[in-house]
């Protein structure tokens, strides 16, 4: 039985999320509690296996519980949230804190989104209660030192010659991702393209988090523009990305891959078909196998190809495959993946 903590400031919508977890056989909701302070004491009182955690909360809100429940107590948090754009920052804020998942909050019974976002909910409850989770302690590098650290290491290195770099991720993918692009430093100068399975309606979000601790530009991509050096462009809600022969953003609406759109396999797919060998691929934590044979065509072209390591990884599906099926040249952590691709890629 996965025993849950819900945490949520309106009482209506602590009935509404109890009453979908535990709708399921599987899932027991130990508590529910309004504020960040009622979380942290029962997260001590009653070790949950998950919480879900609301952002915005009186008194202790939802990413300062997030935070000192990661600090002291360590367990698997899934954010809950709205889409609307106040929300969506916190959210990556408390990500950035320790928070493992985030998805949108289910819309009400009757609406069309309610089934698929109400499942959304139980599998990302199901998959992190099997996360094991550390302490997150008080404060990362400076992103200054970070470079600094990642540019010392490649320096010494020698490099090949590549021209795009394309990344892949699903669960456990933004932290990694903020690892690895904060660490590279401003004169990198390949363009990145970036797949992120991410709830609808965050991506915008998602991509301003990544700028604000990034030495090169992160947006999201938009069809037709220019694919530039030293840049990183995340695929859209909704769309395929990849590239076409004119080096532009291609962005399109064709189906859904095993459920997914984006697809990492997509993008890698493009990636080879226009750059083959002079590209690097990258497939980091995530369930699933999303791009893992894709990337095993890139590194038979001669591609360099990095996939996440398992201790690294909040989920190890897509890399982990790709690894078994031997698509990848190097497994690695997040941050020596930075270092890796500075130096293939750097300048």
């Amino acid at each position: 039985m996965i025993k849950v903590l819900v945490a949520e400031d309106s009482p209506t919508i602590r009935v509404f999320l109890t009453a979908i977890l535990e709708s399921e056989s599987d899932i027991k909701v130990v508590a529910a509690v309004s504020d960040g302070a009622a979380a942290l004491e029962a997260v001590r009182r009653l070790k949950p296996d998950v919480v879900t955690m609301d952002i915005h909360m009186p008194g202790l809100d939802g990413f300062s519980a997030t935070r000192e429940i990661m600090e002291t107590v360590p367990v698997p948090i899934v954010i809950v949230s709205g889409a609307v754009q106040d929300e969506v920052a916190a959210t990556f804020k408390a990500v950035e804190a320790g928070a493992l998942a985030f998805i949108r909050r289910p819309a009400g019974l009757g609406h069309d989104d309610h089934e698929r976002e109400a499942e959304a909910l139980v599998t990302a409850v199901r998959l992190m209660s099997e996360v094991k989770v550390v302490r997150r302690w008080k404060r990362a590098p400076a992103i200054a030192e970070r470079v600094a650290a990642v540019t010392a290491v490649a320096s010494t290195s020698p490099r090949e010659k590549a021209r795009v770099v394309a990344i892949g991720a699903s669960t456990g993918g933004p932290v990694a991702l903020q690892t690895i692009l904060s660490a590279l430093p401003a004169e990198f100068p390949l363009p990145i393209l970036v797949v992120q399975h991410i709830a609808r309606g965050f991506v915008m979000g998602f991509a301003e988090w990544l700028d604000a601790g990034c030495a090169i530009p992160v947006t999201v991509a938009r069809d037709g523009e220019e694919v530039m050096g030293g840049h990183v462009y995340v695929a859209p809600d909704d769309r395929h990305m990849g590239v076409d022969a004119y080096g532009r953003i291609q962005l399109i609406d064709s189906p859904p891959e095993a459920g997914l759109r984006p697809a990492v396999g997509h993008l890698f797919r493009s990636v080879t078909a226009q750059y083959g060998g002079r590209s690097i691929g990258v497939l980091l934590t995530g369930m699933g196998a999303d791009g893992a044979d894709d990337l095993c065509v890139l590194r038979t072209l001669g591609a360099v190809t990095i996939a996440q390591d398992a201790a690294s990884s909040v989920v190890h599906g897509m890399p982990g495959v790709a690894i078994e099926r031997g698509g990848a040249m190097h497994v690695l952590a997040p941050a020596a993946i930075a270092a890796k691709l500075v130096e293939v890629g750097g300048s």
